[in-house]
């Protein structure tokens, strides 16, 4: 773990990969809820860092250093513990097939395997709501397109690399598509809810077969 200054009111904590960033995550959202980093705004996760802001209160920024310094990075949260959404998807992607043509399995078994998977929130971002999922299978963990495509349509369901995805607007993206959230799928990002993200980091995704009407 290393800790550094981003200017006079945050802190960048660089770690090794995404168990130690939700150690860290939940260490300091742990504080945080208990009141004991005042002065601290936000923790924001990302693959291999940690930012930690105090706007207007550099003087707490000691105390997250404090902190830190008892973190076991090894010690991963408990799946879950965030809680639990399950989202119903219509397995009717465009890249269906070749997903399951790179996983060397037909395209039930890919619906078998992403419904199978227990994920986990580890971060947001691309675009307000958008939850980065780890624990994808193997065989899914594939690679984005080589030419992205200029409209992907809100709800679609995706993987790319070591992630999984889904986007809570239409927007350009690269990932393949699996598939698309239910018409009464939960509204992904929401402004005026708090928080307006639905996808928190920690929370457990189940993905459910809603069949490819």
């Amino acid at each position: 773990m290393e800790v550094l200054p981003v200017g006079p009111e945050a802190l960048l904590v660089d770690l090794d990969g995404l168990d130690a960033v939700a150690a860290v995550g939940a260490a300091l959202r742990d504080a945080l809820s208990r009141g004991e980093l005042p002065g601290v705004v936000d923790v924001v996760p990302a693959a291999r860092t940690v930012l930690v802001t105090a706007p207007g209160a550099r003087e707490a920024l000691p105390g997250v250093r404090s902190l830190l310094a008892g973190v076991d990075t090894t010690a991963v949260p408990e799946r879950g513990a965030a809680g639990t959404v399950e989202l119903d998807v219509h397995y009717d992607g465009e890249d269906l097939e070749l997903v399951a043509r790179d996983a060397g399995c037909d395209v039930d078994e890919v619906i078998a395997r992403h419904t199978g998977a227990t994920l986990t929130v580890a971060f947001g971002g691309f675009a307000p709501g958008f939850a980065y999922l780890a624990g994808l299978p193997e065989s899914l963990q594939q690679p984005r397109l080589d030419t992205p495509r200029p409209r992907i349509p809100a709800g679609s369901v995706g993987v790319a690399g070591e992630f999984g995805g889904v986007y809570p607007r239409t927007s350009p993206g690269g990932w393949r598509l699996l598939g698309r959230l239910t018409a009464d799928a939960p509204t992904l990002f929401d402004p005026d809810r708090d928080p307006p993200a639905l996808l928190q980091p920690g929370t457990t995704v189940r993905f459910r077969d809603a069949g490819r009407a």
